[in-house]
């Protein structure tokens, strides 16, 4: 097998090269105070789309920095209360999807709710306030502000809120949750079981958001982490804050999060993933200490990874 990234040997003992700001566990108990403090003002409009077997809503909610978020909710019908639940993320850039992909786990008697990612392809609010650019991406907005400003905390705050607010719903068993999502998805997956550690089961496929400076150091700040580059283009063109930015980069790296995940892990990688290269999902997946367990596709990247969205759905299934 070709190699673009470490032998597999090594990356089962990959620990990241993104450090880790030394105020990181305070940062994110802060951000998880101002969430809570939030009035969510949860409102459940139901969709022009419906179905026989199940219920569909519009669920908005209040996040932090008062920006008004939307899902996609699906409630099952004619099935026993409590019941699961599943909490679904999209890939960098696009939205919560269509209403019909998510009815196979309403068939299995789950509620669904996928979330729109503030300021990307849905219809959630982006309240901006930000300092510097927001050409070409979200990793780098609010990175030459306070660190308070990052977008991705935001967007990270967003999926446990989403998830607190499943959970209180009287159809929904709380102790029955899980969550799952590609790509950004999977790392939106990784940040929010790691910031709402009651969620049972997490089946991220290849996350992004992971070891910045590994993706840095690769030279594959492209496609999805081009914006690293445009960066540092446009505001240190020599490179003399570069130990800052990645240090600064750090809050939102999920591999730093990955110690607080309680949940059980199903992960997806593909080893000739150029896009989020390996060796920045197993910085991540190295540091969970909850019961774990990857799936490897030698000859496979950034793509459908064969079977692995069968082996999630009878994973969540066991919920």
């Amino acid at each position: 097998m070709p190699l673009i990234d470490l032998p597999l040997a090594k990356l089962k003992h990959y620990r990241g090269r993104n450090p880790k700001p030394t105020d990181f566990e305070r940062y994110w108990d802060q951000a998880l105070k101002e969430m809570r403090a939030v009035d969510p003002q949860v409102e459940l409009v139901k969709s022009d789309f419906q179905t026989p077997v199940a219920d569909c809503f519009d669920l908005y909610f209040t996040g932090v920095r008062k920006a008004r978020i939307h899902a996609k909710y699906i409630r099952p019908r004619n099935c026993p209360k409590p019941h699961p639940a599943v909490l679904q993320f999209h890939g960098y850039t696009g939205n919560a999807g269509e209403w019909n992909d998510k009815l196979n786990y309403a068939a299995l008697g789950f509620s669904v709710a996928a979330l729109d990612c503030r300021g990307q392809g849905g219809t959630s609010e982006d309240t901006g306030g930000i300092k510097g650019t927001t050409y070409r991406g979200h990793i780098i907005r609010g990175l030459n502000d306070c660190p308070d400003q990052l977008l991705f905390r935001h967007i990270f705050l967003d999926t446990a809120q989403l998830a607190r607010i499943v959970m209180g719903l009287p159809e929904v068993d709380a102790g029955r949750v899980g969550a799952m999502g590609g790509s950004q998805g999977g790392g939106l997956t990784l940040a929010c079981v790691a910031l709402e550690p009651r969620i049972r089961r997490a089946a991220p496929m290849f996350p992004f958001l992971s070891d910045y400076k590994r993706v840095w150091e690769m030279d594959l700040a492209v496609s999805a982490y081009e914006e690293l580059k445009t960066f540092f283009r446009l505001f240190d063109p020599r490179h003399e804050r570069e130990a800052e930015i990645f240090c600064r980069l750090g809050y939102i790296d999920v591999q730093h999060l990955a110690p607080r995940i309680r949940a059980r892990v199903l992960m997806g990688t593909g080893l000739m993933d150029t896009v989020c290269p390996p060796s920045t999902q197993f910085a991540a997946y190295n540091k969970i200490r909850s019961s774990k367990a990857m799936v490897l596709y030698p000859d496979f990247g950034h793509e459908g990874l064969p079977g692995f969205q069968d082996r999630a759905f009878q994973f969540m299934a066991k919920l």
